[in-house]
């Protein structure tokens, strides 16, 4: 089964130094999603978010999904599963990030690095922070500068608990 190969227990030993900053993050949690529309309304809904080690320890996996599968099995909707990959890059000293959403199409590299409280990504114009990590807690928020501006914009914002039982969100 591809679970078996594709997730692992723990990170490599001469990885964890520079893995630690995801290790908060193992597990599940739900999420109260927020999209902010360009008029700045915003739109809430819920979410799902799955933390796993991955690649022999060398990496950290994720998926995405919101509205969550309860949400969706009770109003008979569809949303968004992504998946992102994470792994210490070390001629670089920093950590890459993927992020796949098949259902807008989007494959987007991110470069990382540790924050005081937490870790951010950046891409082209966008920019994805972790902040607040705890045991039980963590806010997400996406930002893009839009061309032309120095000034960035949130376009999204989770705010996440841990879930002790994954089945829950299910």
């Amino acid at each position: 089964m591809i679970a078996d190969v594709l997730l692992a227990d723990a990170p490599r030993s001469e990885l964890a130094e520079h893995l630690s900053v995801f290790a908060p993050l193992i597990g599940s949690w739900s999420l109260v999603v927020e999209n902010v529309r360009d008029d700045g309304g915003v739109d809430v809904t819920d979410g799902e978010w799955h933390f796993g080690w991955a690649l022999d320890g060398r990496a950290l996996t994720d998926v995405w999904i919101s509205p969550s599968r309860a949400t969706r099995a009770a109003a008979g909707s569809d949303g968004e599963w992504g998946m992102s990959l994470r792994f210490y890059d070390p001629s670089l000293g920093k950590f890459r990030s993927t992020w796949l959403g098949p259902v807008r199409g989007w494959v987007i590299p991110f470069v990382g690095t540790p924050t005081e409280d937490g870790f951010r990504i950046d891409a082209e114009g966008r920019s994805w922070i972790f902040s607040e990590l705890t045991a039980d807690s963590f806010e997400w928020r996406a930002e893009e500068t839009p061309p032309g501006s120095t000034a960035p914009r949130v376009r999204q914002r989770f705010h996440a608990r841990r879930v002790t039982d994954p089945q829950a969100t299910a």
